[in-house]
């Protein structure tokens, strides 16, 4: 059973941001489609797919519509069957490796200076430290053939 693609709308030619989100989108179910995913995933995916085609909303709750099913795909896909897309754990981890290494690691320098002004030095060695790790996991997963070759733009 194929996936169900997008239904094109005018509206993607008068509006340069709509039309995008639903390129992301499509391009997001033809990397889908490439991977050979299982049936039961195939049909959650063509509901939420459904959902977004049968929407008839502003323009404005469309483009919302575009990001939670795409959202919502993505999670599906790394919960049930640990795909990712490219550069999925470096985004993830760059956030997490300012909040758990860059904010300790800058109240220290703060602390051993005398002077919590020093407290935003961390946040790029938590960064670092973020990407790093991140680019370990998307490595791991390409490595294992578990990374949907599609970037989020």
């Amino acid at each position: 059973m194929p996936l169900t693609p997008l239904t094109p709308r005018p509206s993607f030619e008068e509006n340069p941001t709509l039309a995008k989100a639903a390129d992301n989108l499509s391009t997001l179910i033809t990397a889908i489609e490439l991977k050979k995913i299982p049936r039961l995933q195939e049909q959650k995916i063509n509901e939420i797919v459904a959902g977004v085609n049968k929407f008839a909303g502003p323009d404005a709750e469309l483009l919302k519509q575009f990001k939670s099913a795409q959202a919502a795909i993505i999670k599906l896909l790394e919960q049930e069957l640990k795909l990712v897309p490219q550069n999925h754990y470096q985004l993830q981890w760059l956030v997490l490796g300012m909040a758990a290494f860059g904010i300790p690691i800058g109240i220290a320098f703060g602390l051993a200076l005398g002077n919590l002004a020093f407290l935003g030095i961390g946040l790029p060695i938590g960064m670092g430290i973020g990407i790093a790790v991140g680019t370990a996991k998307d490595k791991k997963a390409k490595d294992e053939g578990r990374q949907l070759d599609w970037v989020a733009k």
